[in-house]
C-alpha cells in the first residue's frame, strides 16, 4: 500500500446487484475526494465492468486498477467471489450476498493489518447476505465480530450536517429492541458516544437521550422503562463524567437541536430525523471498535441498480466524514 501521508481508505463496493458499485465509480471521479485521500477499491473487476457498461461510464477497469480519464489509477483489490455465478441487477441472491460480505471482510482485514486507515463500504442488502447462510444484521455487527469486540459495546453513529445520532439497538424488530434494552447497554452506548465525540474534537459535548415511550413515559402513565432503567443509565453516565441528559420525549428532543449528539433507543427513532433533516447527506460510522468503518445511511437501491440513476453524494460525504474522524 502507499506510503503517502494522506489517509488511505478501503472502499468495498457493497452488493453487486445494488447501486454500490455505481456510486463507488462515480465517487472516483470527484476531485474533492481524490485530492484528500487515497482509495483502494475492494470488489471484482467483472462486477465493476458490468456497472460501467450499464451506466455508460468512460472508465476502464482491469484486475489491478480502475482508470478514470485525467486522474491517477485507483488500485483494485480484486476479491473473486462471483466468478461464474449468475446474478442480475436488482435481484436478491445468495451469491451477491456472499460477495458483499467478503468485500467488507477484506476491508476490515486490511484495516486490522494497518494497511488502510479506514473503511467506507457501499451499501449491503441484508436479505442477500442472510440468504447466503450468514447471520448478518448490518455492518456494525460484522465489524464487531471480525475485530473481537463485544457486540454490546459496538454501535452505529449516523452523522449529518444537522444531527449526530447513535443507535443503542439497530437492526432488530421493535419487540426485540425493547427486550434487549437495559441499563448496561444504554450506559455502554453513552460511553462509546462520548469517546467518539472526543475523537471528533468535541471534548465538552452534550448528549441528549431519547425516551422509549411517548412523552418519555409521562411519569409511568405510558410505560415504565424510563423509570426502571433509562434514567438510571443516564445518571450512571453522569457519575463517570459523561455529560448526558434525559430521557426526553424524542420528538421534542430532536426539534430543539440543542445537543452535540443524541442517543436513540431503536432504529427508526434515530434514522427518521437524520434522513428527514439531511436527505442523501447522512453517513454511518461504527463506533466502539478498533477499526474505523463507515458506510452510507441509505440502502442498496435494488430498484434503480444498473440504470445510471444513483447519486454518489452520500458516499462522498461518508468518505469525508471518516477521514475527518480518523485524523482527530
Amino acid at each position: 500500500m502507499s506510503k503517502s501521508r494522506r489517509p488511505v481508505v478501503a472502499v468495498p463496493i457493497g452488493d453487486p446487484a445494488g447501486i454500490g458499485p455505481e456510486i463507488v465509480l462515480r465517487a472516483l471521479r470527484d476531485t474533492s475526494v481524490r485530492n484528500h485521500m487515497e482509495l483502494y477499491v475492494i470488489g471484482e473487476a467483472s462486477v465493476l465492468r458490468r456497472h460501467v457498461n450499464a451506466c455508460g461510464f468512460d472508465i476502464q477497469v482491469n484486475e489491478q486498477e480502475i482508470v478514470v480519464p485525467g486522474m491517477l489509477p485507483v488500485p483494485l483489490v480484486n476479491v473473486p467471489v462471483l466468478n461464474t455465478h449468475h446474478w442480475q441487477f436488482g435481484e436478491i441472491s445468495a451469491a451477491t450476498g456472499m460477495a458483499c460480505y467478503e468485500y467488507a471482510c477484506t476491508g476490515i482485514k486490511l484495516a486490522l493489518e494497518g494497511r488502510v486507515s479506514a473503511v467506507v463500504a457501499a451499501p449491503h442488502t441484508e436479505a442477500s447476505v442472510n440468504k447466503a447462510g450468514l447471520v448478518f444484521r448490518g455492518y456494525p455487527g460484522l465489524v464487531a465480530e471480525k475485530t473481537g469486540t463485544p457486540r454490546e459495546r459496538t454501535f452505529l453513529m449516523l452523522m449529518s450536517p444537522v444531527y449526530r445520532v447513535v443507535n443503542t439497538t439497530l437492526h432488530l424488530s421493535l419487540r426485540e429492541a425493547i427486550n434487549v434494552l437495559n441499563k448496561e447497554l444504554i450506559l455502554n452506548a453513552l460511553d462509546a458516544t462520548d469517546e467518539a465525540l472526543k475523537i471528533l474534537g468535541l471534548n465538552n459535548s452534550r448528549i441528549g437521550v431519547c425516551g422509549l415511550n411517548p412523552h418519555a413515559g409521562e411519569g409511568g402513565l405510558m410505560g415504565m422503562e424510563e423509570i426502571e432503567f433509562i434514567t438510571e443509565a443516564v445518571e450512571g453516565a453522569q457519575r463517570i463524567g459523561i455529560n448526558a441528559e434525559g430521557p426526553f420525549p424524542s420528538d421534542a428532543l430532536f426539534a430543539d437541536r440543542m445537543y452535540d449528539a443524541y442517543l436513540a433507543l431503536y432504529h427508526d427513532q434515530g434514522h427518521i430525523p437524520v434522513k428527514v433533516a439531511s436527505p442523501r447527506l447522512a453517513s454511518a460510522i461504527t463506533i466502539g471498535t478498533p477499526v474505523l468503518f463507515g458506510s452510507v445511511a441509505h440502502g442498496s437501491g435494488l430498484d434503480i441498480s444498473g440504470q445510471g440513476k444513483a447519486s454518489e453524494t452520500a458516499l462522498i460525504q461518508a468518505l469525508k466524514n471518516l477521514v475527518m474522524y480518523s485524523q482527530k
